[in-house]
């Protein structure tokens, strides 16, 4: 502390001075002078001596915070993330580990913890609210309870209280699902309330939920801030929603908004970047460089209550980022807590944590035959799930499909592929099998044990062939992203690490799951990211129809509903 002040007096040289343009995320203006860093901390903005020096250009601003991201959904460890990141600004990320903790439970949380600590990235934990996402709807590979998410906020870096996915059970007053907020009472409570509104969002914010990532449209995003609630902005792999939510974005409001990614893949990070690539969206969309910067900074590390970090001012962590304009937020140097860990290339060393056997070897699927993969006509019109491009959300429709011998087809011709979920983590045979639009599938098949949010392993294809031997696949690599064509394995990437993340290097990923896009575009898929797209098909929290290994669920109704309506 003696030390801290001496070098904010001038007493002493800083360890590091970076010398330029310091923006201030509390006034919003421009101050030429010295940032002095002695340790981990800023101690003064003005004209100071250091040890080391830094001149720049560009423009010192406080690095950049992501507000919700599930690690898991990059497909990295937290080692291969952070190298991935670093250079784009981010130094400290507020992550939910819902998904690992979906297959190993308590297990896989403190995997993460152990992983992430002592990074050049901060990584701050959310207990995982909602695992399973919901029951009765699917099987599940591990359970948290009220009395663990009291355990868990007492963990190293755990700062409150994860997406709170099941806003039913916490409008209609599911005893648990209050225990749960009850136990996170004095800690930040993260919601996840797609569409929402009216007495019901009363209702589930009078619970203590105080934020929502979730926003489809603009409408629902303003009803939400005038009630209070912080919206997290999210610019993701699949839910694009930033161009329309920051129309809400004002000189009163802007305090109240956050950006957020959610659910990220490896192939985006490279291309676009991270909160980097958000800022820059922010600003073609209009919102002035300065507030775009602090929905980035300050008022992520005001929402979750991380005091010192956030702004480039004395007694705030020296985590800082030079860019060189506002308008492109091109990183040239970024110092996380003193050190310069990134100036054109990595400068730091980055620790690595392999993950213990019991987060491995979590794929334990029963024996699958073809006949296990056919669909029995019981009718003539069946219930259809529909992509929506853009988001995770989906719709319900009918169709009336091919039917031959008594057995129901998908059909390319129309865009209608099949889907199966098949029960990965007790290898009973509990199959749901359904149609699905919007793919674009012409032949074979691809398949992932990325399965929002309990992660049954799922295939979409028009063979049933192909899909057999794409799930057995997934078995045999103890999880991943698979692609077949007549028979033969066209690309896959292993996700040894709960069946979701992978032990390969952010290169080596790219550029598997390049390989895999190249592949199922042969298969004639359109979507961007099919996978991803892939993925959230079984998550029965998200509207309107969805599949789990028990069937179909028409989440609009909470219900699980039969594939035949006529």
């Amino acid at each position: 502390m003696r030390e801290l002040v001496e070098v904010a007096r001038g007493d002493k040289p800083a360890d590091l001075v970076v010398s330029g343009k310091v923006l201030s995320v509390f006034t919003g203006e421009i101050i030429e002078g010295d940032v002095a860093i002695c340790g981990s901390y800023i101690t003064g903005i003005g004209d100071y001596e250091g040890l080391e020096r830094i001149e720049t250009d560009g423009i010192i601003l406080p690095g950049f915070i992501d507000a919700h991201i599930h690690l898991e959904s990059t497909l990295l460890n937290p080692s291969e993330f952070a190298k991935a990141v670093l250079s784009h600004g981010t130094t400290s990320v507020v992550i939910d580990p819902h998904e690992i903790a979906n297959v190993t439970g308590l297990v896989g949380i403190r995997y993460l913890i152990d992983a992430t600590r002592g990074l050049p990235v901060s990584f701050y934990i959310m207990a995982p609210s909602c695992v399973p996402a919901i029951k009765g709807f699917e099987t599940f590979g591990a359970e948290i309870t009220s009395k663990d998410i009291e355990e868990v906020l007492r963990w190293e870096r755990v700062i409150g209280l994860a997406e709170m996915m099941n806003f039913p059970g916490v409008i209609y007053g599911d005893e648990e699902v209050l225990r749960k907020l009850e136990a996170a009472r004095d800690k930040v409570i993260d919601g996840h309330a797609p569409g929402l509104r009216g007495k019901n969002l009363n209702a589930y914010l009078a619970a203590g939920v105080m934020s929502d990532h979730e926003c489809a449209s603009l409408e629902e995003a303003i009803e939400k801030l005038r009630l209070g609630m912080k919206i997290m902005v999210r610019e993701g792999s699949v839910a694009k929603n930033l161009a329309e939510l920051v129309k809400a974005v004002t000189e009163f409001s802007s305090e109240h908004f956050m950006l957020a990614s959610d659910d990220l893949l490896p192939t985006d990070i490279l291309d676009d970047g991270h909160m980097d690539y958000r800022l820059r969206l922010c600003v073609e969309n209009g919102i002035k460089p300065e507030m775009a910067v602090k929905m980035a900074t300050i008022n992520t590390a005001r929402y979750f209550g991380l005091q010192d970090v956030g702004a480039v001012a004395p007694g705030y962590k020296a985590d800082i980022v030079v860019v060189e304009d506002l308008e492109s937020f091109k990183v040239e140097n970024v110092i996380k807590e003193g050190k310069i860990v990134w100036d054109g290339e990595l400068k730091t060393e980055i620790r690595r944590v392999d993950a213990p056997e019991e987060v491995k070897k979590s794929v334990k699927m029963p024996p699958l035959s073809r006949e296990d993969l056919v669909i029995e006509a019981r009718g003539k019109v069946c219930r259809l799930i529909e992509l929506i491009p853009g988001q995770i959300i989906t719709k319900k429709a009918e169709w009336e499909p091919v039917i031959k011998d008594g057995i129901a087809f998908p059909d390319p011709d129309q865009d209608v592929a099949k889907v199966a979920v098949v029960d990965r983590h007790r290898a009973e045979k509990k199959i749901g099998l359904g149609f699905v639009r919007g793919f674009g599938l012409k032949k074979g098949a691809i398949a992932s044990s990325v399965g929002h949010d309990s992660h049954n392993c799922i295939c979409v294809g028009v063979s049933d062939a192909d899909m057999l031997l794409a799930l057995r696949m997934l078995e045999e690599l103890q999880g991943g992203f698979v692609v077949v064509e007549n028979g033969e394995v066209k690309a896959e990437l292993p996700l040894p690490i709960a069946g979701l993340i992978s032990d390969l290097s952010f290169e080596e990923v790219v550029g598997r799951l390049r390989g895999l896009y190249d592949a199922a575009r042969q298969l004639g898929v359109k979507v961007e990211h099919p996978f991803t797209a892939m993925s959230f098909l079984p998550l029965p929290v998200i509207p309107e129809l969805k599949i789990t290994d028990y069937g179909l669920v028409d989440v609009n109704e909470m219900k699980i509903v039969d594939l035949w309506v006529v």
